[in-house]
């Protein structure tokens, strides 16, 4: 087998624009994995093929993609390579077709996993071991929020929100999804086979939108809210005054929950928690959490009256608009903490698809969803900054 090393160095100093690795024997798949862990911690941005007879799409799935977070796409034969080529060097191709492959593995991983009966789980403290384990001292100090406690936004300017919509579940609501290479917004109007009807549903909400702003029949309140805090153990401190040590008693406490299941041996992957990205308390490192919460009103009562007029389209429409302009708040108010109200990320500069990729500094977890999967999490969420009270967003129960 070519070493590791040299394939990299020969890319590098070829300036070759895509890497592809064949294997025809069997010890070949362990060292298609570790290419892929030496792309990812060299920073290599250069898009990885697989191919070969012991290669499979599975395997490059389960075991290579998740090493490596540029496009890693498996190949069949050399016949198909250059389509795949050339998709992932179309500037205006290549990032719905990695969007495209991503999906996909993500279900072949998804279907995997779930085929294992016997998956097996680390001891909490054999995970903990294995956590991420950050040396403070080393790293710049985080920033501090601009004021601590909460900030109400109400009724906010929904025409602020319409360049942050993310219209792809907009038209998975309507079933409406085109195929490669016109799946997302706005290349899904070019599609054959939903194109056009895409683009009247589209024409349809634009026109409604419209309506209900100017008619204030839909509006937005939202809430953010920063508070000292200090990680003891798995769990999250929070504290009222921003004073150091952190001696006083909290004011909340977020339970972590650590990942347990037992990750492939191949992987170096740390085994998370929430807490892991906040100073420890005996680090002497003053840190601090922020939370937010968005939500549109008025979507159900405004539903209703259009059910009474047996108008089932535009029922469904508003709700779906609505969730839209949910989600719109959600990033604009975000983009606001990173930039200015937190400003740990002042100099960003990023448009609504960027944002809609992740592709901003910082975590943005939620409770409900795999980093913390503890939905009661939200009682602590809600009583600490009186969002009810304060904006009307109520927990779902």
């Amino acid at each position: 087998m070519t070493p590791c090393d040299k394939i990299l160095r020969e890319a590098v100093e070829n300036k070759a624009d895509i890497i592809g690795l064949s294997g025809l024997i069997t010890p070949s798949l362990d060292e298609m994995i570790h290419v892929a862990k030496e792309m990812e911690r060299l920073g290599m941005k250069l898009p990885l093929l697989i191919g070969g007879a012991t290669t499979s799409k599975t395997h490059t799935a389960v075991k290579i993609a998740p090493r490596y977070s540029c496009p890693v796409v498996h190949v069949l034969d050399a016949s198909r390579s250059v389509v795949v080529c050339a998709q992932l060097l179309d500037e205006d191709m290549k990032e719905e077709f990695f969007e495209e492959v991503t999906e996909e593995y993500e279900d072949i991983r998804q279907g995997h996993y779930d085929t294992l009966k016997d998956r097996r789980f680390l001891s909490l403290a054999q995970a903990r071991e294995k956590g991420l384990h950050t040396d403070w001292l080393s790293h710049p100090k985080p920033v501090r929020p601009k004021f601590i406690g909460t900030r109400v936004f109400e009724n906010y300017d929904l025409r602020r929100l319409m360049d942050y919509i993310d219209w792809k579940p907009f038209f998975d609501v309507w079933q409406l999804r085109g195929k490669y290479p016109n799946r997302g917004y706005p290349k899904i109007f070019k599609d054959k086979t939903v194109g056009q009807e895409a683009m009247k549903v589209f024409e349809d909400a634009q026109q409604l939108l419209n309506t209900v702003i100017e008619s204030k029949r839909l509006w937005a309140n939202g809430l953010v809210g920063f508070w000292p805090a200090q990680s003891v153990g798995d769990d999250i401190h929070l504290y009222a005054e921003d004073i150091m040590p952190r001696s006083s008693e909290p004011v909340a406490k977020f339970f972590g929950l650590r990942q347990q299941a037992e990750k492939d041996s191949s992987s170096s992957e740390p085994y998370y928690c929430l807490s892991d990205f906040v100073a420890p308390r005996q680090s002497g490192i003053p840190d601090y959490i922020g939370m937010f919460a968005v939500a549109c009103f008025g979507a159900e009562e405004l539903s209703r009256e259009f059910e009474e007029q047996c108008d089932d389209y535009n029922s469904i429409m508003v709700k779906a608009l609505a969730d839209r302009l949910a989600e719109a708040f959600a990033e604009e108010l975000h983009e606001q903490v990173r930039k200015d109200l937190w400003g740990y990320s002042q100099e960003e500069s990023l448009n609504a698809s960027d944002m809609h990729r992740i592709r901003y500094e910082g975590i943005r977890p939620a409770a409900g969803y795999p980093s913390q999967p503890d939905h009661t999490e939200k009682t602590t969420m809600w009583k600490l900054s009186d969002l009810e009270e304060k904006t009307g967003v109520a927990p779902q129960r």
